[in-house]
């Protein structure tokens, strides 16, 4: 069963150690950045929720979920939206089904509006990762054809 679950002192150097195949690094940041990036945003009046996927009591993953990001290019569909802006599942763990339930559980999360209200959640993803397009896609988010950083920009309706 996949759970998220906090970064804790205890869990953070195994979610610090989970990695993305090779050929896949191109589209993902490291989790410890991503980590890092958190704390930037929450100074600067940012929402970021970082969490550890876990499959039963095994870190398989990694999620950034925010609301009302600071400091990045931002397609304008982001004020006052929730955005998954990082997701990853480790090598390893890959082709389980992990990160369809981990979707699951995010947007789980995400409709509780943990940070304030929201219509929207998008996610910006690389248009190379066709994997990533058909994860997102039979979830029900669309293209609103708005590129940010070279990344695609899918929407989904709350």
């Amino acid at each position: 069963m996949i759970t998220l679950r906090k970064i804790t002192l205890e869990n953070r150097r195994a979610v610090f150690n989970l990695e993305v195949s090779e050929e896949q690094r191109r589209y993902v940041a490291s989790n410890l950045s991503s980590v890092a990036s958190c704390y930037v945003l929450a100074t600067n009046g940012g929402h970021p929720f970082p969490f550890a996927i876990y499959a039963d009591e095994q870190p398989v993953g990694f999620v950034m979920l925010t609301y009302k990001i600071t400091g990045y290019e931002l397609p304008t569909i982001a004020e006052d939206s929730y955005c998954i802006l990082r997701l990853m599942i480790d090598k390893h763990y890959q082709n389980r089904g992990y990160g369809r339930e981990a979707m699951t559980k995010i947007l789980e999360f995400v409709r509780t509006f943990p940070a304030g209200p929201a219509k929207y959640c998008w996610i910006p993803y690389n248009a190379d990762n066709l994997p990533a397009k058909k994860l997102y896609e039979s979830f029900g988010f669309r293209e609103n054809g708005e590129i940010c950083n070279d990344e695609h920009i899918n929407v989904l309706r709350l």
